[in-house]
């Protein structure tokens, strides 16, 4: 079997076919049309548009727990996701929602009635109308976007877009800044100001307490105090070391000094001593004589006067023999000097070592007192700390709740980044002429009647054309009528 090229229809072919089909593309045809200039006259259309100026005219600052810096924008352009996220939030369902609720298109209807539906679905359902005949274009290279929205009611068209405008303009407040702001923020700023007072009244507190101004202040002083009488110690303890050793000297050099030393040295006899030990002896002599003519020399008296006699010669050679020394001394001036100078030494080192004790004592306090100004100066540092804590966290609060208060000022009167550049307005004309729905209506009728003839002409299974009966039983015809003559021996048939 042979593949047979595609068949094209031919001009008679399709010509056939409407011919064959004109009855039902007549009424079809008529009917449509009849139905589009119809629904044209009595239920015109009217679009209504809106036009959203997306801008930078306002930066909220962020909610943080620091200072918000002032933005600083390098350029204010607006990004094709800026204007695609607004696009997409003009789509928020609950912002149709209110829309719908406001302009009342879920109202209940005698079909809702009749079908029974409640307002939630009713609220859903227009919801979704509403999506649908929703036209939202962001302009290119422009900041606008576009919204309209089409109806049989001017009127309706425009409180569309108006409650469309206005719960977006809401949400636009909902989203960019939270409301509550001042509230909290102000009750932040009260709390904030009474730790404040409460945190400045235990400093003054502790500053009574403990008698000190800036413990700080008064520490490095103290401290600085502890270092000088630190080297004062040391140079005493020095100058102690060298008065104690010059004592020792001295004292070693007084054991090799006399205190008194021979100026001048004289020896000469003594003659009044010897005159009288002569003169004596003399006298002696003479007894003796005197008792040896009485006497024999065995006599006891004239043995003792020999023996006195005896002594005296003695005496006399001694004296004879032994001079008389005359030695005349003085004060030493070295030994005076050096005891002199171990006494001034002496009360100076006594001095000295008063000091040094008194000069330790002094360091002794200035470091207890250093330790316990450096435990007040942490005390009252951490007392500072919570002082400038509590101020900052005030000054923060007080700035945050005037910003929150300019943000709901800048709200109440509708600043925004967000503006409508066109308000809806009620269109007075319907968006095609009576004349242009008409003739639309005619080519959307004749379109479509020309497809059902054709459809129809398509799903017949009965045969038209020899070729058909050719190309469905695969043997030739021998001979066909036309199609009056079929139908007169139709009719006979019947007859």
């Amino acid at each position: 079997m042979t593949n047979r090229a595609p068949h094209t229809p031919t001009v008679r072919e399709l010509a056939a076919v409407v011919f064959r089909q004109k009855q039902l593309l007549t009424i079809s045809f008529v009917a449509i049309a009849c139905l589009g200039v119809l629904y044209s006259a009595f239920f015109p259309s009217y679009k209504a548009e809106t036009k959203i100026l997306v801008r930078r005219g306002r930066i909220d600052p962020a909610i943080t727990p620091t200072p918000s810096p002032s933005p600083a924008f390098e350029h204010d352009e607006i990004t094709e996701e800026e204007l695609n996220s607004e696009v997409e939030l003009l789509r928020d369902e609950d912002i149709l929602g209110q829309a719908v609720h406001e302009s009342g298109l879920a109202e209940a209807t005698w079909l809702s009635k009749l079908l029974r539906q409640d307002d939630d679905e009713r609220t859903e359902k227009a919801v979704r109308r509403l999506a649908n005949k929703l036209d939202i274009q962001a302009v290119r290279k422009s900041r606008l976007i576009t919204v309209s929205y089409s109806s049989h009611k001017p009127e309706k068209s425009a409180a569309v877009l108006r409650s469309l405008a206005h719960a977006y303009l809401a949400k636009q407040v909902e989203l960019r800044r939270p409301s509550g702001q001042q509230k909290f923020f102000e009750a932040q700023a009260t709390e904030s100001r009474h730790q404040l007072d409460q945190a400045q009244a235990d400093l003054v507190a502790f500053s009574r307490t403990d008698n000190v101004a800036s413990a700080e202040l008064e520490r490095d002083i103290t401290l600085q105090k502890l270092g000088e009488a630190q080297a004062f110690e040391l140079s005493l303890e020095t100058q102690t070391s060298a008065a104690a050793e010059r004592v020792r000297t001295l004292d070693r050099e007084l054991k090799d000094l006399q205190e008194r030393r021979v100026v001048q040295v004289k020896a000469s006899d003594n003659p009044q001593l010897e005159e009288k030990l002569r003169s004596k002896l003399l006298e002696l002599e003479l007894r003796r004589t005197e008792l040896l003519t009485k006497f024999q020399p065995s006599y006891r008296l004239v043995e003792e006067v020999d023996q006195q006699i005896a002594l005296a010669n003695a005496a006399i050679t001694a004296e004879t023999s032994r001079p008389l020394r005359d030695e005349t001394t003085e004060d030493n001036p070295e030994y005076d000097w050096a005891h002199s100078e171990r006494l001034k030494n002496q009360v100076a080192l006594a001095d000295l070592r008063q000091k040094e004790n008194t000069a330790r004592r002094q360091v002794d306090q200035y470091r207890s007192d250093a330790l316990q100004l450096e435990q007040r100066a942490i005390a009252q540092h951490d007392l500072e700390q919570k002082v400038k804590l509590a101020e900052d966290n005030w000054l923060l609060y007080s700035k945050k709740r005037e910003e929150a208060r300019i943000g709901d000022a800048l709200d109440e009167d509708g600043v925004l980044n967000i503006a409508l550049a066109q308000e809806p307005r009620v269109p007075a004309l319907p968006v095609r002429p009576f004349w242009t729905a008409a003739c639309l209506s005619l080519l959307g009728a004749f379109v479509f009647s020309t497809g059902l003839a054709f459809a129809a002409d398509h799903f017949d299974p009965s045969f038209r054309t020899p070729e058909e009966v050719v190309a469905f039983l695969g043997a030739p015809v021998l001979a066909s009528l036309p199609v009056r003559i079929a139908s007169s021996d139709h009719r006979l048939e019947n007859l």
